[in-house]
Order: structure tokens, then C-alpha cells, then sequence
């Protein structure tokens, strides 16, 4: 198979999808992978270390556009959006609950959308969007104890308090790989953290494995209302796989918590679960609402693009191989997990969650692949 790895172009992205050692493996296998020129300084990778694994280096985006199969790290932009086409197949981060527009053109293009985010396991765990839950979530609170300087526009308040100065009170909804990350790095900071899930197990298990200042509490409107209030710094780290967050946090919410106190809302990709969220971008990041500051950065695993990359290589390199071994139909009739990261396929919807997020027509896979 002849595989493309583009540049990502989105704002400050500096991930790439393949390392050279990756490359290599492919390569090995007799496929043939383009790489973009460029595609990987962001992430310290040179062109020639690709050349060196047996990958070819192609000058424009459209070259490596053209291969049978795109793995790439975000969904595509605008600019990308005439690079689709029927006989593609596009392996990638899509969140198209959170962006109808790409859902369209997808679906007018018919191209086979493998979604990293959607693929599951039996256990219903996420493996290719874990790594980058797990960057995310320790990210969140770095940048949250950032942006609580005063400088910055925060509270100016240390994460961690000193001796006879109490520490900031940090909230995370959700317990999930996102709020576990950011709950983890919290801690060792030393602040008081508050986690609120629905899941009870969930909450028991958290108590019993992290340790420090911590309180567990059962996510409702009323505990997200009053523990807001107290909030210095709030984590938005709820997922739903494949659809739009739910929201949470009300605006009347956000109105009542203390000036100068942050929201990192991480769900933000797929929607968001604060009404006041809206997307950001590493050059323009921070935005306030009643005071409040938000940091809403939609990719911000691509500030730390050598981790992220290594990160995510690691755990989407043997579905990538897997289907350019097999292809893709094939491989996804063979692997069920992967069947579930289609999105779509030949001009239709094939994720539910993504169908409903809209109010258009869903189509199980499993019906088309017959």
C-alpha cells in the first residue's frame, strides 16, 4: 500500500503521525509511505532520518495526499478538504461531533473516515485516544497553575500553597484517562482536588490509587454548582466516545466563580463542557467570560509535539500497519475495534454518536461491508 504522512497545517501543530521508526517498520513490510518534506522538524524528526528509513520524501501536500492511505494527527482543515475522495482512505483524530462541516464534506467526498478517537475495545476502553488523554491531562493542570499567575491574568495563587498558606482548590469532572492525568500531576503539586464522576467504581478506584489531598464526589448539578464557587482552577475532562460533550458547567455557573480563576476545559474538541467554551488556538489561547479566564486549546498535545508524538506513534502504528496489511475493509471485518473507528464510508454515516450529534441518517457498518 502507498501510504501519506502530510505536514499538519493546523495553528501550532507540531505533531506528526509517523516516526521514522515507524516509517521503517512499514517500509519493511513492502508498503511504500510518502512523507512530506517538513512533516516532522516540528517534532525533531529530519527528512533525512526518514530517508534513511526507507521512506520517500515528496515536496507538496498534494503528493502525499495522494497515497491510497492519509494518516495524519487532526482532522482535516478547510485548506485540506479538496485532498478527499472516494478512494481514500483517512486514519486520523476526526471529532466530528464537534465539526458538522467536515462531517458533510466527508460524506459528499465518500471517503473511508477511521477515526482515532472512535476505535474500542471489548473493555470499552479508547487505546489510540488514551496517549493523548494522558498528555492532555497532565498538560491541563501545567497550564492551569500558568495562567493563575497574576501576570497572566489569574488569581496569583501558587498550585501548591506554601507552609501556613492554604493550596488552590482544583476541580476535574470527570475521572476518566484525562481526569486520573490531571488529578496526578495536581497532587504531586500539592493542591486540593476535588474529581466528580458519574461512576461510582470509578471514584472508589481513583480514592485507592492516588493519595494526597484528594475528595471524590458523585457528579451532579448541584456539586458542580457549589464546588465551582470554591474553584481557583476548573478541568473540563468528560468524554463521551465519538459525541459531543455534555455540558456541565451553566454560564450562571461561571458567573459565580472568583475572579481571576481558570477553566482548562479539555473536552473542548468534542464540544466542550462548559457553556462558555469555545475553541482556541495555541497563538491565541486564553479568552475571559465574567471574569473568568479560559483556556480552550483544541490540539494541546502539539505543544509538547516530541512526547505527543512518540506518544501516539506508539499505540496507532499497529492499526496503521494492520491496515495496510490487510486493507482496510478487510482489516476492519477482522478487528472489531477498529470497525468502530469508521466514521464513514462511501457517503455514509457509520457512528451513531456522530449521526445523532446532527439529526442525520445513521448506517451500521456491518449492513455496507456484507
Amino acid at each position: 500500500m502507498i501510504i501519506g504522512i502530510p505536514k499538519e497545517i493546523k495553528d501550532n501543530e507540531y505533531r506528526v503521525s509517523l516516526t521514522p521508526g515507524g516509517a521503517h517498520l512499514l517500509v519493511g513490510q513492502g508498503h511504500r509511505v510518502l512523507v512530506q518534506a517538513g512533516a516532522g522538524e516540528g517534532s525533531g524528526f529530519t527528512d533525512a532520518e526518514y530517508t534513511e528509513a526507507g521512506a520517500t520524501i515528496v515536496q507538496t501536500a498534494a503528493q502525499a495526499w495522494a497515497a491510497e492511505m492519509v494518516v495524519k494527527v487532526k482532522e482535516p482543515v478547510p485548506a485540506e478538504y479538496d485532498f478527499l475522495r472516494p478512494d481514500l482512505t483517512l486514519f486520523t483524530y476526526l471529532h466530528l461531533a464537534a465539526v458538522e462541516k467536515l462531517t458533510h464534506v466527508l460524506l459528499e467526498k465518500k471517503t473511508l473516515g477511521i477515526a482515532y478517537e472512535t476505535v474500542q475495545l471489548a473493555d470499552g476502553s479508547l487505546p489510540l485516544l488514551m496517549p493523548m488523554s494522558e498528555v492532555a491531562g497532565r498538560m491541563a493542570i501545567q497550564v492551569g497553575a500558568h495562567y493563575l499567575e497574576k501576570m497572566h491574568g489569574g488569581r496569583g495563587k501558587l498550585l501548591g500553597g506554601v507552609p501556613g498558606v492554604a493550596p488552590c482548590d482544583v476541580l476535574i469532572l470527570g475521572g476518566g484517562i484525562v481526569g486520573a492525568s490531571a488529578a496526578k500531576v495536581a497532587l504531586g503539586m500539592g493542591a486540593h482536588v476535588t474529581i466528580m464522576d458519574i461512576d461510582l467504581n470509578r471514584l472508589r478506584y481513583l480514592s485507592e490509587v492516588l493519595h494526597g489531598n484528594l475528595v471524590t464526589l458523585m457528579s451532579s448539578p448541584l456539586n458542580i454548582a457549589n464546588a465551582a464557587e470554591y474553584a481557583d482552577l476548573l478541568v473540563g475532562a468528560v468524554l463521551v466516545a465519538g459525541a459531543k460533550a455534555p455540558r456541565l458547567v451553566t454560564r450562571e455557573v461561571v458567573s459565580r466563580m472568583k475572579p481571576g480563576s481558570v477553566i482548562v476545559d479539555v473536552a473542548v474538541d468534542q464540544g466542550g463542557c462548559v457553556e462558555t467554551v469555545h475553541a482556541t488556538t495555541h497563538s491565541d489561547p486564553v479568552y475571559f467570560v465574567d471574569g473568568v479566564l479560559h483556556y480552550c486549546v483544541a490540539n494541546m498535545p502539539g505543544a509538547v509535539p516530541r512526547t505527543s508524538t512518540y506518544a501516539l506513534s506508539n499505540a496507532t502504528l499497529p492499526y496503521a500497519e494492520r491496515l495496510a496489511r490487510l486493507g482496510p475493509l478487510n482489516a476492519c471485518k477482522a478487528n472489531p475495534a477498529l470497525a468502530l473507528g469508521v466514521n464513514t464510508y462511501n457517503g455514509n454515516l457509520t457512528y451513531k454518536a456522530v449521526a445523532d450529534a446532527f439529526g442525520l441518517p445513521y448506517t451500521p457498518l456491518e449492513t455496507l461491508l456484507k
